[in-house]
């Protein structure tokens, strides 16, 4: 039997708490550090089995979750864009924003969001941090070659900047005095990133090779171990998704609709939802868009008239059904 239905607004240094009964009399409220012994200082007041408690969804969310989880109290964590808490009050304060958690917890009126298991969550730092990387990497070569078009100095003699000869080519240039010297800063900047990338690269290739899911998408045309990992790391459980179409809605690839009466407009893909997931689609679709089959020769022909942007989240949208597909088959045959 629920005693208190708990609302913690969390911020980065402190959090604030506020307690209401099933009735939606106030208990308690308090305001504590956002530490160990603040955490405990808060459960002490009375946080057991028989709590709810609903927090938002910020930076420190699932740090401060599992630090609850000992306690046996439901935690619901709130997706802030989908519950409106604000909605039709003036003022906007820590300790209003608590009272209206715990409220609308009450009320069973709050949109919880998926909470991923501790492997996952780092399974997600591994996929996310490789991506920062190669984002480093690729920011440093634009620089470099920004800074050799300024300076008239030519292109490396290869695609790729950080192939052998790219990068022996660009230790020898020699350009103005404080040109020179930004040059070869980005460059040493860059070759240390370019290591960094590399390793980040193999390590996630070689958590791939032991992940039967991840084994398993791989197999699609145009997906590749590494998508296959942040895929199956950004998805997490796929009994969250009963078709490729309510994948795509997590995704943010669905376009906006509104409909009134017989008028329907249909707009821009939402991009609600997981940034990474979205970003993870599309870039498989840039490559799937090569294939030999229906889906990609259409796609082929949706970017002729609309453009190859387009063309790529139209393809991701609808290669969320294969992902859906594959996995489930995965699952089912383990």
């Amino acid at each position: 039997m629920v005693r208190e239905y708990i609302g913690i607004d969390l911020h980065k240094a402190f959090f604030r708490v506020c307690a209401v009964a099933p009735s939606g009399e106030r208990v308690w409220e308090a305001r504590f550090a956002r530490t160990a012994d603040g955490i405990a200082r808060c459960v002490a007041r009375g946080i057991d089995a028989g709590s709810v408690i609903a927090v938002e969804a910020s930076g420190p969310t699932w740090a401060f979750v599992d630090a609850l989880q000992s306690t046996g109290a439901r935690i619901v964590v709130v997706d802030p864009r989908k519950t409106k808490l604000k909605a039709g009050y003036a003022a906007k304060t820590d300790r209003l924003d608590a009272r209206r958690l715990a409220d609308a917890v009450r009320r069973d009126s709050v949109v919880g969001i998926y909470m991923p298991p501790v492997a996952i969550r780092e399974l997600r730092e591994a996929c996310r941090g490789r991506r920062q990387v190669v984002r480093v990497r690729t920011r440093l070569a634009q620089a470099i070659r920004a800074l050799l078009l300024r300076c008239d100095a030519g292109e490396p003699p290869a695609t790729k900047l950080h192939a052998q000869r790219a990068l022996a080519w660009l230790s020898m240039q020699r350009l103005a005095p404080d040109a020179d010297a930004a040059l070869h800063r980005l460059e040493r900047l860059y070759r240390v990133a370019h290591a960094e990338a590399r390793a980040a690269d193999q390590e996630v290739r070689a958590r791939a090779k032991t992940d039967a899911i991840a084994q398993a998408l791989d197999r699609i045309v145009g997906v590749g171990p590494i998508m296959a990992l942040t895929l199956r790391a950004e998805i997490g459980d796929i009994g969250r998704f009963t078709t490729g179409a309510a994948l795509a809605c997590y995704a943010g690839l669905v376009p906006r609709v509104e409909a009134s009466a017989d008028r329907i407009h249909r707009g821009r893909i939402t991009r609600d939802g997981s940034r990474w997931l979205r970003w993870v689609l599309v870039e498989v679709a840039g490559h799937a868009i090569k294939r030999d089959d229906a889906r990609a020769r259409w796609a082929r022909r949706l970017a002729v008239r609309k453009g190859i942007q387009k063309a790529r989240v139209a393809l991701a949208r609808v290669l969320c059904e294969e992902v859906v597909t594959t996995w489930r088959a995965t699952v089912v045959g383990a």
